[in-house]
C-alpha cells in the first residue's frame, strides 16, 4: 500500500513516518513535504498544498490507496472534496466541516446551538463597534482573526487598550488579510489549558491521549503567541474525570451538532479545552491534527496506525492501542526573531535517531550537499519518551547542550506546568 501525506512541517514528518511504519504500508510520500523528512525514508513530491489538481493526478499515477490531510487551509480550500470528487479516499473533513475551524464565528454558533461550554462571545466587523465591547467588558479579554491565521491570530489582551490595538491592527490594518475582516471577542477564561484530539468518522470517534502545548515563545508563557514551542502527552496531573467530562459535554454534542447541520465530520478532531472552575470549557477547534502535539502523541500509538486510519475511513471498528505508561515530551527549536522576522539557512545539527526523535518543521539541504539548513520558523523538534515529565525533560535538554543551536532558540521549560 503506498500513502501520501499532504503538508510540510513536523507534524506531517511525524505523520509519515508512523504511517511507514504500518505492516501493509510500502512507501509514504508527502508533498511538498521538507528535505529533512528524507532522513527517514520519505518521498518528496514537489506539488504544493493548493495545487489539488495535480495532487490528485499523482495520486491516481502512484495507486495511493488514501491520502492524510495535514493543513488548516488545504481543508479549509476544499481539498478533500476535491479529492473524493475525482474517486479518492481521504482523511480530512470537508470544506463545510472544516468551517469549525476556518471561521471561529461558526464554531461559536455550532458551540452556543449545541449546548457545548465556552467563553461567552460577540463578533464584529466593524472597528467601533468591537471597541465598545471591549470598553464595556474590560479587560483581561481575548481578540481573535475569525479566520486562519497559522496559529498567529489571538490576542490574549491583558488591559482594554491591548485589546482595542488588536482589532484596531485586525479590522483597519488588516493584519491578518481576510482573516481578521471578521474579528471574534471572548471572555477570558482562567484555568489549564490542554488538548483533546479524536479520530471520527461521523458519529464514530476514538480519543487520543491528552496533550498540553506551550504557544508563547519565551519561557514563563512570555512573548507572543506562536504555532506551538513544545508538548507533552499525556497530561499526568488530569484527572480521568475531566476527560470523560470533555466528551460528554463537547465531543459527543458537537459531533451529533455537525451531522444536524449536514456537515458529518471525518478525520482528526482537535478541542482545544481549559479547564476553569465550572468545567472544562472550548478555546477553540481545530478541523486536523495539532503541531507539535501530533509528534508527542504518535510516538505514543503501539497499533498499526495505516490499518486504523484505513478501517475508521471504510467505517469499520479499529483496534487502536496507545502505551499507557510514561510521558512523551518534545521541545521546538525555532529560529531567532520567530513568530516574527527571523534569518534562513542557518546550519543544523545532525538528525537522532534511536531514543530521541528528530522531527523537521523547516529544513533544507545546502545546495550541492546534504548538509541541512534552516528554512522557516519552526525549525525541527526533539521527542523522547521517559518514566516521568523531569525524567523526558533532563533527556531532551541534555541533547540540546550538545547541539549548535547558533541563531536557533527554543524553551527551556517545556512541561513545566505537570511538575
Amino acid at each position: 500500500m503506498k500513502l501520501l501525506v499532504v503538508g510540510s512541517g513536523g507534524r506531517e514528518h511525524a505523520i509519515a513516518k508512523k504511517l511507514l511504519e504500518s505492516r501493509d504500508v510500502e512507501q509514504v510520500f508527502i508533498a511538498p513535504g521538507n528535505d529533512g523528512m528524507t532522513l527517514d525514508g520519505l518521498d518528496l513530491v514537489n506539488i504544493g498544498i493548493s495545487e489539488h489538481s495535480k495532487l490528485i493526478e499523482f495520486a491516481k499515477e502512484n495507486d495511493i490507496a488514501w491520502s492524510f490531510i495535514g493543513p488548516d487551509d488545504a481543508l479549509a480550500a476544499g481539498i478533500v472534496d476535491d479529492f473524493n470528487q475525482a474517486g479518492l479516499k481521504a482523511f480530512g473533513p470537508s470544506r463545510l466541516a472544516a468551517e469549525l475551524e476556518w471561521s471561529k464565528d461558526f464554531a461559536k454558533e455550532i458551540m452556543v446551538k449545541y449546548g457545548v461550554p465556552t467563553a461567552a462571545y460577540g463578533t464584529f466587523s466593524d472597528f467601533e463597534e468591537a471597541k465598545a465591547y471591549i470598553e464595556k467588558q474590560g479587560a483581561p479579554i481575548v481578540v481573535k482573526a475569525d479566520g486562519l491565521a497559522l496559529g498567529k491570530g489571538v490576542v490574549v489582551a491583558e488591559t482594554v487598550e491591548q485589546a482595542v490595538e488588536a482589532a484596531h491592527d485586525m479590522l483597519l490594518d488588516n493584519k491578518f488579510g481576510d482573516s481578521g475582516a471578521r474579528v471574534v471577542i471572548e471572555e477570558f477564561l482562567d484555568g489549564e489549558e490542554f488538548s483533546l484530539f479524536a479520530f471520527v468518522n461521523g458519529d464514530k470517534f476514538y480519543i487520543l491521549p491528552t496533550a498540553q502545548d506551550h504557544k508563547r515563545a519565551y519561557d514563563g508563557d512570555k512573548g507572543p503567541n506562536t504555532g506551538g514551542m513544545g508538548a507533552y502527552a499525556p497530561v499526568p496531573h488530569l484527572p480521568q474525570s475531566v476527560v470523560d467530562q470533555s466528551v460528554e459535554t463537547i465531543i459527543k454534542p458537537v459531533l451529533k451538532g455537525m451531522i444536524a447541520e449536514g456537515r458529518s465530520y471525518l478525520g482528526v478532531l482537535y478541542a482545544g479545552l481549559i479547564l476553569t472552575a465550572d468545567g472544562p470549557k472550548v478555546i477553540e477547534f481545530n478541523s486536523r491534527f495539532g503541531d507539535p502535539e501530533t509528534q508527542i502523541i504518535l510516538p505514543r500509538l503501539t497499533s498499526d496506525f495505516a490499518q486504523n486510519i484505513t478501517d475508521i475511513l471504510d467505517k469499520k471498528e479499529p483496534a487502536i492501542t496507545w502505551l499507557n505508561e510514561g510521558v512523551t515530551l518534545g521541545v521546538v527549536v525555532a529560529s531567532e526573531g520567530y513568530p516574527l522576522d527571523y534569518e534562513k539557512g542557518l546550519p543544523l545539527p545532525e538528525k537522532t535517531d534511536g531514543d530521541i526523535i528528530t522531527y523537521y518543521a523547516g529544513a533544507k539541504f545546502a545546495e550541492n550537499s546534504r548538509a541541512l539548513l534552516s528554512n522557516g520558523g519552526r525549525v525541527y523538534m526533539l521527542v523522547t519518551t521517559a518514566d516521568t515529565v523531569s525524567a523526558a525533560q533532563e533527556k531532551i535538554y541534555d541533547q540540546l547542550k550538545k547541539q549548535d543551536t547558533t541563531g536557533l532558540f527554543y524553551r527551556r521549560d517545556i512541561g513545566g506546568k505537570a511538575l
